[in-house]
């Protein structure tokens, strides 16, 4: 049996994009292959991780990484499959566990579990391993830092991920170019304009400053001369206490 290195597990409600305010079991992974400048997850492989004692009681106990996937099932069903609308499967970037996801996947499926993949939308490969276990998947377009663009892969991943239901999210700060949305909404029209697209402000940290008010309706704007369904909505879980 494989083992998969897990930063934590616990039950909480969804904080971003459409899903906002469901309820969800969350399987947060390590590793990244990105470096995001305004990213808040610790994404190191811890030599232990984290899972509530009694799911939404924020009371956890620890484990030794990495853990069997039997065992990881058997952790996963002592939550109420039944007041969950999905297991959020996130990180880091969970695809670079895909190998391991493949086995484990399947047997959350069987369950009658709804599978809800949170990607930085740069692994097109490694989503095909588990496209068909994946029932939602909620897909980050990078705009460009550090001097690094992902345009190309990222319309080869929004392609595939049209054989479910897709939809994408870009972080935004005040720094944000109109440059890079043209960008970001015409590749995302060339692949299918009614895909719902998000605007997210930033939460604001270090010296990255969250849109005024006014640049989000320009943005918002930008965006529908080409695209059907854009909307803007905020990490609520930040301001509601959430994990």
């Amino acid at each position: 049996m494989l083992n998969l290195p897990v930063t934590e597990i616990f039950s909480s409600i969804q904080g971003e994009g459409p899903y906002v305010g469901v309820r969800q079991i969350f399987l947060r992974l390590p590793k990244c292959n990105l470096t995001c400048p305004y990213c808040d997850t610790e994404t190191k492989i811890p030599e232990q991780f984290r899972v509530e004692k009694v799911p939404g009681t924020r009371i956890f106990a620890t484990m030794e990484n990495p853990v069997p996937l039997d065992k990881l099932l058997e952790l996963l069903q002592t939550y109420d499959f039944s007041i969950h609308h999905s297991l959020s499967v996130t990180g880091g970037e969970p695809l670079l566990w895909a190998d391991e996801l493949q086995v484990l996947l399947p047997f959350l499926k069987e369950k009658g579990l709804t599978i809800y993949l949170e990607t930085n939308g740069t692994l097109p490969d490694q989503l095909l391993q588990i496209l068909p276990m994946v029932d939602l998947i909620s897909m980050d377009i990078k705009l460009p830092f550090d001097g690094k663009t992902y345009w190309d892969v990222h319309e080869i991943f929004l392609r595939y991920s049209t054989q479910k239901e897709v939809f994408v999210k870009l972080v935004v700060n005040q720094d944000t170019t109109l440059k890079e949305l043209r960008h970001a909404r015409d590749l995302i029209a060339r692949v299918d304009p009614s895909i719902l697209t998000i605007l997210q402000p930033v939460t604001p940290s270090r010296s990255i400053q969250a849109p005024k008010p006014k640049q989000l309706l320009e943005w918002q704007s930008l965006l529908l001369e080409k695209l059907i369904n854009v909307r803007v909505i905020p990490q609520t879980h930040v301001f509601i206490g959430q994990l």
